[in-house]
């Protein structure tokens, strides 16, 4: 088999491999805009050899991924932490990443990630358009809102019916901000349709995952915010304990203290798991105040476990493979 350890960067790759059947090793630096790299990659499965490739996991390498998939090699993830944790040496190049990404591979000490499969990413897409979309439409109801107030007409809701879109258009203003009342609305009328067709997709998809439908059993939580956890929590057995999901979803602060002085505790939160750190707040909230100590005993979990981060693998297990028991 060939080894490969790859310094994967949007618009080069340095890579170092090594033959475990004849030892022989090497490196080289393949070019993308060329496509030189997909030429060697090409080569090799031209030859029938057996590859595997560890790079750290990193952006703006989706057409990579897609070529290994398709050629048939292995692609081994790496997390960054780790792997820069288990460097030693101070020089740090191009030359030397690649070097040292291999030297963990063949000591099998590769910190390996689970990566989401690429349907999982595809419906990642479904929602993060619809929560752009939505983010747009949100800002030029904003904008409305503020055109009709500096106007005296504060509605809020109200606004947005037929009696308050007739007062607005019926204001008279200069000429360009009449144009831009104008164009505000128009978009504003073709951003509505288009985020109601993305809701009625992603309530297909969440009806075709018996997870996504368990995860809706409990009150209050709709299509989109379960669907993106599961999707973004992939599958609970991948943490090791409750606190790494907490921490994965931004629920445990950071902190930076040493000696006397004490570091302002924040929160650890990604922009692309805020839809599953909502979820889990909700989830916990309604489970303990929606069902009392003998409900949640009886469906197998302790209501202490509830209070502190290492019942959150425990209880997301629970939530995702059991429907809610019902509330007298």
């Amino acid at each position: 088999m060939l080894i490969i350890g790859c310094d994967y960067h949007p618009s080069v790759q340095q890579i170092a491999w090594a033959d475990t059947e004849t030892g022989e090793c090497g490196e080289k630096r393949l070019m993308h805009s060329d496509g030189e790299a997909e030429r060697f990659y090409r080569e090799l499965k031209q030859k029938g050899v057996q590859v595997r490739v560890g790079m750290e996991a990193t952006g703006h390498s989706r057409w990579f991924e897609r070529l290994l998939a398709e050629l048939g090699f292995e692609l081994w993830v790496g997390d960054p932490a780790e792997i820069s944790a288990r460097r030693v040496r101070k020089q740090r190049n191009d030359r030397r990443d690649a070097e040292h990404i291999l030297k963990l591979l063949m000591e099998d000490r590769f910190p390996k990630i689970w990566t989401p499969s690429p349907e999982n990413r595809d419906v990642r897409q479904l929602l993060l358009h619809r929560h752009r979309l939505v983010g747009m439409r949100t800002r030029v109801m904003n904008q409305l809102q503020a055109i009709a107030m500096n106007e005296g007409m504060r509605r809020k809701k109200g606004l947005w019916s037929k009696k308050g879109r007739a007062r607005l258009e019926s204001f008279s203003l200069a000429p360009w901000a009449s144009r831009r009342r104008q164009e505000l609305l128009e978009l504003l009328d073709r951003l509505r349709p288009m985020i109601d067709e993305l809701s009625k997709a992603i309530e297909q998809e969440a009806e075709r995952r018996t997870e996504v439908r368990l995860l809706m059993t409990h009150p209050g939580v709709g299509s989109i915010t379960a669907l993106a956890f599961v999707l973004i929590i992939g599958t609970p057995e991948r943490f090791h304990c409750g606190r790494q999901i907490a921490s994965y979803l931004g629920l445990i602060p950071c902190e930076d203290s040493s000696a006397v002085s004490s570091g302002a505790a924040s929160r650890t939160l990604d922009c692309t798991v805020a839809l599953a750190r909502k979820l889990a707040v909700r989830l916990y909230w309604m489970w303990r105040k929606g069902q009392d100590y003998q409900q949640v005993k009886k469906f197998g979990s302790h209501a202490g476990q509830l209070e502190t981060p290492n019942g959150v693998k425990s209880i997301t297990v629970k939530l995702i493979e059991h429907p809610a028991p019902s509330i007298a």
